[in-house]
């Protein structure tokens, strides 16, 4: 299966690429420069391209972002500290983001003579986000099929799309990916915070998968506070 992973540099993203790269066949990687105030994360999505052998293509939509405001990522809106299952975060959603990435991704897709692209959403982000949920991948790749209907045919691989944090953190693990070489934190500082919901999920998902997190953080122990009130299966 020809693949096309949408890649934001982050530890989902990467791993899924890894985990294309192992199983399928990578043909590139596709990322998106947005107006996010993280936009660091796609030198990391540039070095997963380099350390794969495959093309990387960053499509510059700031004048569409700019215009999708009042969201922490895009705005002058502060990144709440916290846990993503927590109402505060839903200051950062960028309204629609993922359905208009995946459609300029389909249309790469296509011209590429690709199977399929992959995105990286998973359970964890389904609280908040409400284009990251099954329904959405769902009637997503259903409108895909007539946007290209006796053109191309083309998959919304969506692998983790029911599973959590942790178990990509143990996906990736298994296919080598070099979680320090990834980028999470919303803040878009020097190094990752340790307090916004990302990066609170990230330290989370590594203790929960039992697995080592080599990430650098200014502020590393802030997670088991802000997570002690929510169980493994309440943030799955």
């Amino acid at each position: 299966m020809k693949t096309i992973v949408v890649c934001s540099g982050g530890l989902d993203s990467v791993s899924l690429a890894h985990k294309v790269a192992a199983e399928h066949q990578l043909i590139g990687l596709v990322s998106f420069a947005y107006g996010q105030r993280h936009r660091k994360e796609v030198e990391f999505a540039a070095a997963c391209a380099r350390r794969l052998g495959v093309p990387h293509q960053i499509i510059d939509i700031t004048a569409i972002g700019k215009h999708l405001t009042g969201s922490a990522l895009t705005d002058e809106v502060e990144v709440p500290d916290g846990h993503y299952a927590e109402d505060t975060m839903k200051v950062t959603v960028v309204p629609n983001r993922n359905a208009i990435m995946l459609s300029i991704a389909f249309g790469l897709a296509a011209a590429q003579k690709a199977d399929a692209v992959a995105v990286a959403v998973h359970g964890g982000d389904h609280f908040i986000y409400p284009d990251c949920r099954p329904g959405f991948i769902d009637a997503f790749q259903q409108m895909q099929n007539h946007a290209l209907d006796g053109y191309a045919d083309v998959r919304l691989y969506a692998p983790y799309v029911t599973i959590s944090k942790a178990d990509i953190v143990t996906d990736g693990a298994r296919h080598e990916t070099p979680f320090a070489e990834t980028w999470s934190c919303y803040k878009g500082g020097e190094r990752h915070c340790g307090r916004c919901g990302t990066c609170v999920e990230r330290r989370e998902a590594f203790h929960l998968a039992g697995v080592e997190d080599p990430t650098d953080y200014e502020d590393r122990d802030f997670w088991v506070s802000t997570t002690a009130g929510f169980s493994a299966e309440e943030v799955k």
